[in-house]
């Protein structure tokens, strides 16, 4: 895969997730929209709504999808802007595991302790989960092109050189 097709998909994955987290905002308010994902007691977006345990740090859950997604795509913008340098790629890696921690235990509080689980956070969870192995690839990437560079500049003349 070429790095603009890698950098593509974070960027798809991210604006889906987004999306998705947002839907998850307007669903948490609105009693309609639960009913669109509640199939059934265990796939329940309702239940999960209602639980009580969707807060965490004293923030609601989705807007850690929210936020989460705004500053994964910042920071992918940041990696685009500056292809060679190592950092904002890595910074993106490092957020993306970060996040996918976190929807870990939004999985494991939807199923160990409320028994439901939230189609519409679990696909935000996934689209999380997409962005983080394409930001690993996109790091590992970015590692190995520095290297190159940085072993291409040793073996090239420096302009003292050419003048002797």
């Amino acid at each position: 895969m070429k790095t603009s097709s890698l950098r593509g998909a974070i960027y798809l994955t991210g604006m889906i997730g987004l999306l998705v987290s947002i839907f998850s905002a307007a669903e948490f308010y609105t009693a309609s929209l639960r009913s669109v994902c509640s199939i059934n007691q265990f796939l329940s977006c309702g239940a999960v709504d209602k639980s009580g345990l969707t807060t965490t740090l004293g923030i609601q859950d989705y807007l850690w999808g929210i936020g989460g997604f705004v500053v994964l795509l910042v920071v992918a913008g940041l990696a685009e802007r500056r292809p060679r340098d190592i950092r904002p790629a890595f910074a993106l890696a490092a957020l993306a595991s970060g996040a996918v921690g976190l929807s870990a235990y939004f999985i494991y509080v939807q199923v160990a302790e409320i028994h439901a689980i939230c189609i519409v956070c679990v696909t935000a969870e996934t689209f999380g989960g997409i962005l983080w192995i394409g930001s690993l690839a996109l790091a590992a990437r970015t590692a190995r092109k520095a290297a190159r560079d940085r072993s291409d500049a040793v073996g090239r003349p420096t302009p003292t050189d050419r003048s002797s």
